[in-house]
Parts: C-alpha cells; sequence; structure tokens
C-alpha cells in the first residue's frame, strides 16, 4: 500500500502520516512524501518516509510530469492531499479532464472553490442561520460607515483565504482597524462578523460518493505559539477537547447540504467546520476547510482515525463498514500538543491543579 503525502512540511500531513502509522494498515503502507520547501523538516524524516521528493508548485507547469513520475517510479496506489492550493489543482486537473495518477478522495472543484473563499461560503449560507452577520472588505476601497451600520464594535476580522488565522483579529475600533490594514498589506480581502466570543468548535465530516460516513468534534482552547498572534489565534491547538456533540454535526451537515445544492457537487470528500459560540452558546460557522486540520493525530489516538477511514475507502477494503458512525470519545478527554512531540491525551479531571 503505497501512499503519497503532499506537503509534508506541514503540520497537517504530518499528522495524517503519523495517524497512518498507527493505523491497521500500518505495516503494509509504506509513505512517499512531497513538498515545495526544501528546508521542511518532514522532507528529511526517513523513519516516517520512503522516500520524499522536492516538487513544483500546484500550479507550475512542470508539476504533474513532476508528480506523475513520482507515483509511477514508485508504484503508489493512493494520496492525501492537503495543502489547499494543491486540493485546488487536483480537483480542477479532474473537473478538466485529466485522471489522477493514483486514487485520492477530493470534493469536487466547484465547491473546493467556494470553501476557499471564506466570502462566497458566507454569502450561501447568509440566510440559513448557520453562520454570523458578516461584511467584506476590500481594504483599498470600502466605506467605515456602511461597515459600523452593518456590525457593532467589537467584531471579528480576518483574511476571506488562508489558514492559520491569517489576519485575524477582534477589532475594538475603527482606528484599530485602519491601522490592522496597514501591518498586513498582503491581504486583498477581508471578512468582518460578529464578535462570537464562547467556544472554539470544529465538526469533521468524511463524506464518500454521496453518503456521510464518519463524523466527529471537537474544541480547540489554546493554541500553540499564540503569543505570536496578536489575535491569540495561529491554527495550530495546543489545548483541545474531544467532544460527543450529535447537535454540531447536524448543524454542520445542514451547511454542507446547502453548499452542495448551491455548487451542484457530490457529497464526496472531507470537510472540517469551524464553530465559534455567542455569548449564548449559539454555535456559527466561521469556515469549513476541505482538509483535516493539524490536530487530526489526536482524534486517531483518540479512536478515530480518519486517515484510516479514507484508506479503506480508497482501497475498498470489504472489511470496512460504510455504515454511518459519529465517533465517541470517554467523557471529559482531552489533548496537549506542541512543536516537535506527540500529542497526550489524558482526562481534564487530571490537569495538575495549582
Amino acid at each position: 500500500m503505497n501512499i503519497l503525502i503532499s506537503g509534508v512540511g506541514g503540520p497537517t500531513p504530518r499528522s495524517i502520516s503519523r495517524s497512518i502509522k498507527i493505523s491497521k494498515y500500518n505495516e503494509k503502507s509504506k509513505l512517499f512524501g512531497t513538498d515545495i520547501n526544501p528546508y521542511t523538516h518532514g522532507l528529511y524524516e526517513s523513519e516516517l518516509y520512503e522516500k520524499n521528493i522536492l516538487v513544483p508548485g500546484a500550479t507550475n507547469e512542470k508539476y504533474w510530469d513532476t508528480i506523475k513520475a513520482f507515483v509511477q517510479d514508485n508504484d503508489i496506489k493512493y494520496a492525501m492531499i492537503h495543502p489547499e492550493k494543491a486540493a485546488l489543482e487536483w480537483s480542477l486537473y479532474k473537473k478538466e479532464g485529466g485522471t489522477w495518477p493514483c486514487k485520492t478522495i477530493l470534493p469536487d472543484y466547484d465547491l473546493v472553490k467556494v470553501l476557499m473563499d471564506k466570502g462566497a461560503m458566507t454569502t450561501i449560507l447568509s440566510d440559513s442561520g448557520l453562520v454570523p452577520k458578516s461584511y467584506i472588505i476590500n481594504p483599498k476601497d470600502f466605506d467605515f460607515v456602511k461597515l459600523e451600520e452593518t456590525l457593532s464594535y467589537p467584531f471579528w476580522i480576518r483574511s476571506t483565504s488562508g489558514s492559520s488565522g491569517l489576519g485575524s483579529l477582534k477589532v475594538e475600533s475603527r482606528e484599530s482597524l485602519k491601522n490592522w490594514f496597514t501591518i498586513n498589506p498582503g491581504v486583498s480581502e477581508f471578512i468582518a462578523s460578529t464578535f462570537l466570543p464562547k467556544r472554539n468548535l470544529a465538526c469533521k465530516l468524511l463524506y464518500h460518493n454521496g453518503e456521510l460516513i464518519r463524523a466527529a468534534s471537537g474544541e480547540r482552547v489554546n493554541y500553540i505559539m499564540s503569543k505570536v498572534a496578536p489575535s491569540g489565534i495561529t491554527g495550530n491547538t495546543s489545548f483541545g477537547r474531544l467532544l460527543n456533540e450529535p447537535n454540531l454535526v447536524k448543524l454542520a451537515t445542514k451547511a454542507m447540504d446547502l453548499l452542495f445544492k448551491a455548487t451542484n457537487t457530490k457529497k464526496h470528500g472531507f470537510f472540517t467546520a469551524d464553530f465559534k459560540e455567542d455569548c449564548n452558546g449559539t454555535p456559527y460557522i466561521t469556515e469549513i476547510n476541505i482538509r483535516m486540520v493539524a490536530f487530526n493525530y489526536s482524534f486517531a489516538v483518540g479512536g478515530a482515525n480518519f486517515s484510516e477511514d479514507i484508506l479503506a475507502l480508497m482501497s475498498d477494503d470489504q472489511s470496512f463498514d460504510k455504515t454511518y458512525k459519529m465517533y465517541d470519545f470517554e467523557p471529559g478527554t482531552i489533548f496537549l500538543r506542541d512543536v516537535d512531540v506527540d500529542p497526550i491525551l489524558m482526562k481534564e479531571s487530571d490537569l495538575i491543579k495549582l
């Protein structure tokens, strides 16, 4: 079972690789990695990967020739494609009639394109009650008065594209917003939304050929290197909880149904829906990722190994039960993560107290 892992320099692909290594496919799986950065640590993890190579960016004209040759030379059968730009390119390649060099599970291009643009996703869901009140901002040309008529201070702002909390900040005043634009010149579009002060939640959904197969929920509480970001959010969770919340799954699937319908695409692929709660504890969707996220290995250690599920589907494992399942965790289970170490799962009641 030779498997391509793209973007091995990132924390999410590394978590995927480690999840495979604790799955039932461990002994017969061999991992082959790619990345675009020669200085990334993951490119040289020889104990995890059989072979890794440097590849051009996904939009480079040499990208597909490089990927196809690597797949053919190493008899690779399956791929886990997770950097968003790579996922967009693979889905576009298929839409334009191309044949993937190996099996993978990705959403259709039209849905990928929408979910990579938080403004477009929010617009589709704007009348559903699932997303907070929002306002799209072009920092070079917009009306402060119209923004302030839509949202009152404080409100939340972030880039409409990208991950790791890019451009995110709790905005307290017009002056702080102007300053934020100045120090984020690389962000061409922001989305401002009602500030939601309570829990930061994630709901994971795995669809396959029109059916929801697996789901699980968790909570992000603290972030690795949070002090380097003004918002305190870096996108890489250091302390979180594994949750049993069927209502969150219900809300996430309702949103996905609307998005599948709006884009006329098949229910297929892996998604992580991010929620934030208002002061009353009502959750609203802030974004939906077309991939797993960095703490998926913590879920795998807790018994929700989505990498194993995806390999079962790609390899047509006849022993795999495709009946829908929401993963349940022992109540009170938390995970602790940090740079360069495996996560720790434990009971929250066992945390050391002063």
